[in-house]
């Protein structure tokens, strides 16, 4: 049975809980915002006979309550459920957080309470919070890194690397069909030597060995293959430490039954041993 996970995202207004949540969404936890403590547990055992619920990422903070004891208490309960639980709290320093708060206009929570003045807020939020960073297993200052430095840390402390957080999308299509609005990447293989022309091959896609064979029985494209897989490695790492979580390529030829298919294959046979979330798919492989 898969490991249950559970994240608990907390810390103070301002420090980047929501870019924190937005990643685990994006990393495929089940995420919530704004969680009340008091309910974790009873939302936890709603979720616990769900395996496809089984990594929960949540942020509790004050906005909620003020008083921390049952989010740790339910925390310690967690366990039970069978959840590996683990706590991250973010931090800022408070000149820092006045000038985002100036930036971005948004009203402190507890601002109102000392009449605007949000560095007594801070200060109060620090006080009654300062139990559940306590007990936290990370605790980051947010001041002087950016969103994606932030992802990038997260990544190290709760994934161990970079394996399952880029969800990597190959596909085939035919340039005479239109490209693919939604690639990141459009490559054109219609320089390599044509299967369709070859008769026992016309009727084929590139799922077949036949074609397979015939189109990696030329030195362009093996060369074009590995031409392409040393350009993705190098730019799938860039592309993460830039924030980003997906990425499609989109692999083109004339009509998208051999040529694409067979490299798009090949592709996602080669990511796949880097990377856990590769999928393929061949938008017109049907077309002729």
């Amino acid at each position: 049975m898969e490991n249950k996970e559970l994240v608990i995202i907390t810390g103070v207004s301002g420090a980047g809980k929501s870019t924190a949540i937005g990643f685990m969404e994006d990393v495929g936890y089940y995420c919530i915002d704004n969680m009340p403590p008091m309910l974790l547990n009873t939302f936890l055992e709603l979720l616990s006979t769900h395996e496809a619920r089984s990594k929960i990422a949540v942020v509790v903070d004050i906005r909620s309550t003020e008083n921390f004891d049952s989010i740790l208490e339910a925390i310690k309960d967690s366990e039970r459920l069978g959840y590996d639980a683990r706590v991250v709290y973010l931090d800022i320093k408070t000149h820092i957080a006045l000038k985002r708060y100036k930036l971005t206009r948004r009203k402190h929570p507890f601002s109102d309470r000392f009449n605007g003045d949000i560095t007594r807020a801070l200060e109060y939020e620090r006080t009654i919070l300062s139990p559940l960073r306590s007990n936290a297993d990370y605790v980051i200052d947010t001041s002087d890194i950016s969103g994606n430095q932030l992802r990038n840390r997260l990544t190290q402390i709760l994934l161990g690397g970079d394996r399952d957080v880029m969800n990597i999308h190959v596909m085939s299509f035919g340039f005479k069909h239109g490209i693919p609005t939604e690639a990141d990447f459009v490559i054109d293989v219609r320089c390599l030597p044509n299967p369709f022309w070859v008769e026992k091959l016309k009727n084929q896609t590139g799922l077949d060995e036949d074609v397979k064979n015939y189109v990696f029985s030329f030195e362009e494209s093996r060369l074009l293959l590995d031409k392409l897989i040393d350009m993705l490695d190098f730019l799938n790492p860039l592309y993460i430490k830039e924030g980003k979580s997906q990425i499609v390529f989109a692999i083109g030829c004339t009509g998208g039954n051999h040529r694409s298919v067979a490299i798009a294959e090949a592709l996602k046979e080669h990511f796949s041993k880097r990377w856990d979330n590769v999928t393929v798919n061949h938008r017109d492989i049907d077309r002729k």
